[in-house]
């Protein structure tokens, strides 16, 4: 991962590091989505959507779906809504509470075309994949995948230096959960929920889209 203009490592969803991180990947996953987004009417949701500008940049661009914000706590659902309605985003939702660890919080069954989530991984435990597997599984149409976006480690091994260097970065801060897990073990997870990992796609930057379908 390049570190040129990169603010300080900080991955409170408001911060600039975020901020910086989420204006240099959303051109990329934008033009990804454009080829894997439904053509026709649908619901799309995201997980852990944080201060909402990847769902509020994407909206704009597939006027015939409708986006659903999510988060695990609402801290953040008041700038959600402030882009949504700076931009005139009329297709994003109010976002919802959804905690991958409480199934009763979760949406009801079958109903969205597509999920997504980016850079959540590198500062999340490992055991969330499981949450998020059981929770794409219940909430995905039967031809709805599940997009996951972030850096990530390949069979145990780091892909790039600049990846190596990055986890190392992210365990320097002392915190148990932060660092780049491995794909294997989201692989694995998803297998036990019934989906599987249908595409692995090299993004810039050094990190990965990953498709899990059923």
């Amino acid at each position: 991962m390049s570190t040129e203009n990169r603010p300080p490592l900080d991955p409170h969803p408001l911060s600039e590091y975020v901020a910086w991180a989420g204006h240099r990947n959303r051109e990329p996953i934008l033009e990804l989505l454009k080829k894997k987004l439904p053509q026709a009417p649908g619901e799309v949701l995201e997980l852990a959507s944080g201060s909402g500008m990847h769902i509020n940049f994407f909206a704009p661009h597939f006027p015939h779906l409708t986006f659903q914000p999510s988060d695990k706590t609402d801290e953040t659902f008041a700038h959600i809504k402030k882009l949504r309605d700076e931009q005139g985003n009329l297709n994003v939702r109010d976002p919802l509470a959804i905690d991958l660890t409480e199934p009763s919080t979760w949406p009801g069954e079958g109903s969205y075309h597509a999920m997504f989530c980016i850079n959540i991984f590198q500062v999340a435990p490992v055991s969330i994949a499981d949450g998020m597997m059981a929770c794409a599984s219940r909430l995905l149409t039967e031809d709805g995948f599940l997009m996951i976006y972030g850096p990530f480690m390949l069979e145990g091994a780091f892909t790039t230096p600049s990846n190596e260097e990055f986890h190392n970065i992210l365990r320097s801060a002392g915190v148990e959960e932060w660092g780049l897990k491995d794909i294997a073990d989201l692989r694995k997870a998803a297998e036990a929920r019934g989906l599987r990992l249908a595409e692995q796609i090299d993004m810039p930057a050094n990190n990965f889209s990953l498709i899990f379908r059923r």
